[in-house]
This record gives structure tokens, C-alpha cells and sequence, in this order.
């Protein structure tokens, strides 16, 4: 059986482009750093944890030897939210020699979404998609970011893009295979009412 998946795509052109989003509670007291030193079982981790209920599986089939030479690409960053030290989300980035900076993920584990978390982070991910060539000495500095989300995603995803200034500039539709959302480990997630 299959379903019938839209995706859209969107970009900033301009660093001007994009329009902050308040930040969370000051109570909340989150911070968002660069995950610096490759792990791939930290990535494997947030990919499962925030893309288990979604259904993200390009990467669950990837061997520890794919991860490290994805995450050991220059231009690549993985920037992670904490709420009081607990990781709640994160962004991944991937810039690419034409100037262009993808998001190639992004999203708020489970617990952590509807509580402005989504918003700041995704701010900050795209303004270090702006200034990822300071950190790559040699790289073009970034002339357009650009991510894609589809049908599948959470219900809110393309509208927080395009409030924080991404416009679609291309749409597909796709028949895709139904395949139940796997969660972060066989058994996970929450428990269905009784």
C-alpha cells in the first residue's frame, strides 16, 4: 500500500531573509551548542529521538562507518537544544561548494515540541547556516539556505519555516510506501489509551 507525500521546498536567499522567533521562557533556561567532536552514536541518537514518531529512516540503515564520514565531512554541523542539560532537539547542517547551506534535519524530540524551543533553535540554525564559512576556513560564504519538509513531518513544520522567512520555491508529490513511524527503538513511544 502506498500514500500520496507532498514536499516542499524552501529557501532564504539573503541573510535578511530571515525573521527571529522569540525564545523560550527564561525559566526554561535553554542553550544551544555546536556538537563539535563527531559522534555517531550521539547523531544516531537525536535522529531516532526526534525523527522516530515522523517517520525519518533514510539513516537507520547506516553503518558506524557511514556516520563517521558523514559527520567528518567539512560543512557539516549539528547544532543540539538542551533544556537543563537534556537534549530537546537539534539542526543539522550541510554546506555545499555552490554556496548553498542545506538543513538537512531539524525538529524537537516529543516531549519538548509547543513549548517555543522549535522556533529559537530554528533561528539559530539558520543564522549559523549564515556564518558556517567563518568556522570552514576556505569555504564560499553562504549565498542561500534551503531545507525541505513533506506531509509527513509534524503538523507545524512549514508554517514555523516560513514564519521564520523560508519560501517555498518548489513542490513534488510522491507515492511512498506506508510504513509505520519506527519511534527511536522497537516498543518506544507513547502508550496508546487503554
Amino acid at each position: 500500500m502506498s500514500i500520496s507525500v507532498t514536499t516542499w521546498y524552501l529557501e532564504q536567499t539573503s541573510r535578511a531573509d530571515l525573521t527571529p522567533a522569540a525564545g523560550p521562557a527564561a525559566e526554561q533556561d535553554v542553550r544551544i551548542v555546536r556538537s563539535q567532536v563527531p559522534s555517531p552514536e550521539f547523531s544516531r541518537f537525536l535522529y531516532t529521538a526526534v525523527g522516530g514518531d515522523v517517520t525519518w529512516t533514510d539513516r537507520l540503515g547506516w553503518s558506524y562507518a557511514e556516520w563517521v564520514a558523514h559527520l567528518g565531512r567539512p560543512g557539516v554541523e549539528t547544532w543540539v537544544a538542551y533544556e537543563r542539560g537534556t537534549p530537546a532537539g537539534f539542526i543539522e547542517l550541510t554546506a555545499e561548494a555552490d554556496g548553498s547551506v542545506e538543513i538537512v534535519f531539524f525538529g524537537l524530540l516529543p516531549g519538548f515540541r509547543g513549548r517555543r524551543i522549535g522556533g529559537h533553535l530554528l533561528t539559530h540554525g539558520t543564522e549559523r547556516a549564515w556564518d558556517l564559512a567563518e568556522r570552514w576556513p576556505g569555504r564560499a560564504p553562504t549565498k542561500r539556505v534551503w531545507l525541505h519538509t513533506c506531509s509527513l513531518d509534524g503538523p507545524h513544520a512549514r508554517a514555523n519555516y516560513e514564519r521564520r522567512g523560508f519560501r517555498v520555491y518548489d513542490t513534488t508529490v510522491t507515492e511512498e510506501p506506508d510504513v509505520p513511524a519506527p519511534g527511536p527503538w522497537p516498543g518506544a513511544g507513547p502508550m496508546e489509551p487503554a
